[in-house]
């Protein structure tokens, strides 16, 4: 096998192993996408429109059930990409407000740090 050819493979092998990947990833968001949306709900009821949530604090709480021994969990930004995204829909949805810097942003445009907090505050 020559090295083009062994690279080629390499590279195929790579796609392979990378799109499923992408479907899971996806999959693992739909299936949360009921309890995430109910946590950013809840929390962003809870705190007011006034003032607003980090999506992190969802993701611990989405965490909180898989601690052992009293240790906090390790594993929460592991939530952090699905909480964005269900963060994204709830916005475009009018649900929530979506901040960036203090001010609200398009569901289109985030970007970065975010911070969410429920309709209502001017």
């Amino acid at each position: 096998m020559t090295a083009m050819t062994a690279m080629t493979a390499m590279t195929a092998m790579t796609a392979m192993t990378l799109a499923p990947s992408a479907a899971l990833r996806q999959s693992l968001v739909m299936n949360k996408a009921p309890r995430i949306e109910a946590e950013i709900l809840a929390q962003t009821s809870a705190r007011g429109s006034d003032k607003s949530i980090c999506p992190s604090e969802v993701a611990r709480a989405l965490s909180e059930g898989q601690s052992t021994e009293g240790q906090p969990p390790q594993d929460w930004r592991q939530h952090m990409h699905a909480v964005r995204q269900e963060a994204i829909r709830l916005a475009k949805a009018g649900r929530i407000e979506i901040l960036r810097k203090g001010k609200p942003v398009e569901p289109g445009e985030v970007r970065g740090v975010i911070r969410l907090r429920s309709r209502g505050a001017a």
